[in-house]
């Protein structure tokens, strides 16, 4: 396992959790194990390779608090081939990530989703055309209410690209929403971060909206271009490697909400 990742050079205080993620990098390296399994240990469950935990580039044992989380990651290992290919296990990235740059620096992750509702996606609507006005309402206006009604947090809105500054009260009603437990947020961080939008991540959180409801919020606008302009491939090409991060995540959050 150590091997498959660079280690960390340096953590930015502000975003601990994007400096772990960008530490990984895709290392092709022969598989050098027979199966992977789930194993127990104080705090929660392993992930083992032939019995032995693994750990992340530093050497710190990946503790897992959801064992389905964990059969889940112990998944991917026992589904690679001949070469174990990183870019294609998007759990055991995250959970490295976690324990890596998140467990110790909760609170500075929790501050980098938190800044997100300075300028979150669905506070700049479009002023024409009449349909995308409309497909941007109906897909962010209720998750708008629900931060209203549910956590008092009223969020201003505006047209086009200007920021508008919002009320301090607001983002500090949507921080107090955010968890606190380190896997958590972590999970909230990638889902703001693929998103562009930390209330999104939020309302999937309390299960306001689910996460097919969440990625078509997040791209509206790009969805309606491709209606009107056509596909450019490249475009989709990454966006289809953004959605396997995307549901991987999702998922993941799904089981440490249930407490599987």
């Amino acid at each position: 396992m150590r091997e498959l990742f660079d280690e960390i050079a340096g953590q930015s205080e502000a975003n601990p959790m994007e400096a772990a993620r960008r530490s990984s990098r895709a290392v092709q390296r022969k598989r050098f194990y027979e199966g992977a399994g789930v194993g127990e240990t104080d705090g929660g469950y392993t992930v083992t390779l032939d019995g032995k935990p693994i750990k992340t580039p530093s050497g710190r044992m990946v503790v897992i608090p959801a064992r389905s989380l964990a059969e889940m990651i112990a998944a991917e290992w026992n589904a690679q081939g001949e070469f174990i290919e990183p870019l294609t296990m998007p759990l055991t990235r995250f959970a490295n990530s976690v324990v890596q740059g998140v467990v110790d620096q909760t609170e500075a992750v929790k501050d980098d989703v938190a800044k997100y509702f300075a300028s979150d996606l669905l506070f700049y609507r479009a002023g024409h055309p009449e349909g995308l006005v409309a497909r941007e309402a109906a897909h962010w206006d209720p998750v708008l209410f629900w931060a209203k009604d549910a956590l008092g947090a009223h969020f201003m809105l505006a047209e086009g690209v200007m920021h508008v500054r919002q009320p301090d009260a607001a983002i500090a009603a949507a921080r107090g929403a955010l968890p606190g437990d380190p896997w958590m947020i972590a999970a909230l961080h990638v889902i703001t971060g693929l998103t562009g939008s930390a209330l999104l991540a939020l309302a999937l959180f309390h299960g306001v909206i689910n996460p097919d409801q969440v990625w078509a919020a997040a791209h509206v606008d790009e969805d309606w271009n491709v209606e009107k302009w056509g596909v450019d491939d490249e475009v989709a090409a990454r966006k289809a490697a953004k959605l396997v991060d995307f549901n991987a995540v999702a998922a993941a959050l799904k089981e440490l909400r249930q407490g599987g």
